[in-house]
This record gives C-alpha cells, sequence and structure tokens, in this order.
C-alpha cells in the first residue's frame, strides 16, 4: 500500500469537505477549491479526517492512490493556509511595474517591457527594495505554473546570473573565457 496514500488528512476548523459525484470540494477561509477523483480511487470523510482508498492493486490504481492523496492535502493546506512563491529579478535595470494585483510589466534588457497577467486566484506583489516579486493563491499547482511563466520571461543566465530566478535557487555559475 502506498505509504503517503494510507495516511488520513486532518481537517482543520473552520475547513468544510464533501465528496460527491467523484469531485471533492474543500471549503475554507481563503477560498473553496474542487478536485477530480479518478476512477478506482474512493475518498471519504470520517471523524474529521479524509480518507483516500483504492479500489484495487492494479498499477494504474496504485500510482494514483499517493497522488490523490497529495492533491487534497495540498488543497486542505491551501484553503486554510495558501501558498506564496517568491522570484528575485537580478541585474542591472532589471525591474517590475505593478499595474494592479493581477498584472505585472517586467523591464528585463529587452527592446520592449514584459507584461503578465495573472489568472483568477492569484495575487502579485513586488517589493522595489530587494528587486522581489512574491506570487500567493490558494492553489499550489497555479502558483508554481505563474511563477515559472514570469521566469521563463528571463532565465538566469549562466555566466553573470542575470535574470528572473526563484528566491531559494542556488545558481552555479560557469567561468567565462580567460585571456591568453
Amino acid at each position: 500500500m502506498s505509504r503517503i496514500g494510507r495516511n488520513p488528512i486532518p481537517i482543520p476548523k473552520g475547513v468544510q469537505v464533501s465528496v460527491a459525484d467523484g469531485v471533492v470540494h474543500v471549503k475554507g477561509p481563503k477560498g473553496e477549491l474542487k478536485q477530480l477523483v479518478p476512477t478506482g480511487i474512493s475518498v471519504a470523510v470520517e471523524d474529521e479526517k479524509v480518507v483516500v482508498k483504492r479500489g484495487g492493486d492494479e498499477p494504474d490504481v496504485r500510482a494514483l492512490h499517493g497522488l490523490v492523496r497529495a492533491l487534497l492535502a495540498n488543497a486542505v493546506s491551501g484553503v486554510t493556509a495558501g501558498f506564496k512563491r517568491e522570484l528575485d529579478i537580478v541585474g542591472v535595470g532589471f525591474k517590475a511595474e505593478l499595474k494592479n494585483p493581477r498584472e505585472i510589466v517586467l523591464s528585463l534588457g529587452f527592446s520592449h517591457p514584459v507584461v503578465y497577467k495573472a489568472p483568477e486566484g492569484i495575487a502579485i506583489s513586488y517589493d522595489s527594495k530587494a528587486n522581489r516579486l512574491t506570487i500567493e493563491g490558494i492553489d499550489k499547482q497555479q502558483v508554481g505554473e505563474v511563477a515559472a511563466e514570469i521566469r521563463s520571461a528571463r532565465p538566469p543566465d549562466a555566466y553573470k546570473g542575470k535574470g528572473v530566478k526563484y528566491a531559494d535557487e542556488v545558481l552555479k555559475l560557469k567561468a567565462g573565457k580567460t585571456g591568453a
């Protein structure tokens, strides 16, 4: 049995979890999330805990067991605490400007500014002193995807480290050419 899949998910106070027609609805103080449950996996709410069980021992069902449990645990923690991802903008003249909490204009050394509009449910904040973007939301997958899309506008280069990088990312810079 899956080590992750067999662990029950405790439901904190203020969070409601309901299962109906193969969809799990998680509602909490920060918002509401839905998670589809694939066939072969069953989800039940038993005395303030969410329990994920699998129907058989086929490899496909076994693979989904731990995945569904992890996705539901992320949904529960997302509606209670939310998720946050931070990006650093490194480089002389590289900066960002916030138009509103969901739209940002990036100056990354191109001849044109890069405009990024975040999807619904994502809030972006910018600290100009530290040159740091903060992406927040209740859906872990969506927060990570937005951070990856912003980073892809100008990923850090291998020689100077200039560009947009994750705050916890450690870059190993290459040595440049040596003069004769």
